[in-house]
């Protein structure tokens, strides 16, 4: 049978490293026999230019009809000016959305040959290894009222962060599912000290703890928990956090990879699409990079990388999976290094956005070959 996956580059950097990461995903098809059909589509900032919305009905119903998307990145300069109903990142929102997508997991893992990129020092990152897992459809992206007013006293402005019990226990039972295969600890983070959603989640983490006793739980207030990840990385296993905690301690937790080009993610729900496995929509968490774009400097590794965790969840394919970042970790460890990762290296072999690529795809094939 055919997997329908989805591609949306979007923009800034987003089309040259999904771009990498489709020839990945291409190489791999056929390796393995694979039968994938990929469709294009416009999103974010260049779909408002051509569409006047970053996310059009037809965008969304085809990436419904989908196994799963993968994804770039969204926004830029252009668009900043933009009211907040037409900024390109509310693409994203509403794919999630329209998606059903609540989980966001994003793995971050030390590789020795990126220590010297890391500006934290050895003893601390070296060993590295957990996924932070992110509610991702409810909190304060999500909550109304969210606007601007213009009062007599002076402009004021309101977000609300809302969440459910289910919205909540999906997602804390999610952790400890995954804390349960992997290294059985399960670190939740809130800010039960003063926010009424954290008690909440607090609340339901302990009760749901009850059905895991074979995962030791823990709980960590947000500031604390920023630093401790700095601090102490190696002693956290599966993190699991509300939607705006989880993007602000995943961006931090990049320079403990060495850059943000190197962290993928997988957004999954709980729709299962034609091959009997999880919906998901896959992204490098960086943004477009407009600095960089269109100058073959991008790493593309976090976007391949991301072609690998659609493979796992969304296809049900680990070794063809294991197989991308195996060819990843090969090419790092031949000494090939991306502008954002050459900090440090001694004798790195300094390549664009495309020879990065291109390499992946080699060893790929000489993987093949050796099997």
């Amino acid at each position: 049978m055919a997997y329908k996956i989805l591609v949306l580059k979007g923009d800034g950097i987003g089309p040259e490293v999904v771009g990498e990461a489709l020839q990945v995903l291409k190489v791999v098809a056929r390796r393995s026999a694979i039968d994938l059909e990929f469709h294009e589509a416009l999103i974010g900032g260049h779909a408002i230019d051509t569409h006047g919305t970053p996310l059009t009905d037809e965008v969304l119903a085809r990436a419904q009809a989908s196994d799963a998307v993968l994804l770039g990145a969204v926004g830029g300069p252009k668009w900043d000016n933009t009211r907040g109903d037409k900024r390109p990142e509310q693409a994203l929102l509403g794919l999630r959305k329209g998606l059903g997508l609540f989980a966001n997991l994003r793995p971050v893992k030390t590789l020795k040959e990126l220590v010297p990129a890391s500006p934290l020092r050895p003893e601390i990152i070296n060993g590295v290894d957990f996924i932070v897992l992110r509610e991702l459809t409810g909190g304060i992206y999500f909550g109304k009222p969210s606007e601007r007013r213009d009062t007599q006293a002076g402009r004021e402005a309101v977000d609300t962060c809302f969440y459910t019990e289910e919205e909540m226990r999906r997602i804390i039972r999610f952790g400890f599912e995954l804390a349960r295969d992997r290294r059985k600890r399960l670190t939740s983070v809130d800010k039960a000290n003063i926010l009424a959603t954290s008690r909440l989640w607090r609340e339901i983490a302990t009760e749901i703890a009850a059905d895991y006793k074979e995962v030791t739980l823990e709980h960590q207030l947000v500031d604390s928990m920023a630093m401790h990840l700095i601090r102490r990385p190696r002693d956290f296993d599966v993190i699991v956090t509300e939607n705006l905690f989880g993007d602000i301690l995943t961006d931090e937790a990049s320079v403990l990879a060495g850059s943000m080009g190197m962290l993928p993610s997988a957004s999954l729900g709980e729709e299962l699409n034609s091959a009997g496995f999880r919906i998901g929509m896959y992204e490098p968490i960086h943004g477009t990079a407009p600095d960089i774009a269109g100058r073959d400097e991008a790493n593309p590794l976090a976007a391949i990388l991301s072609a690998a965790m659609l493979l796992e969840h969304s296809l049900g394919m680990r070794a063809e999976a294991e197989l991308v970042v195996n060819a990843v970790e090969g090419v790092l460890r031949e000494g090939y290094r991306t502008r954002d990762i050459q900090t440090g290296a001694s004798g790195a072999k300094l390549v664009g956005c495309k020879a990065m690529g291109r390499l992946v795809r080699e060893r790929i094939e000489s993987q093949e070959s050796d099997t």
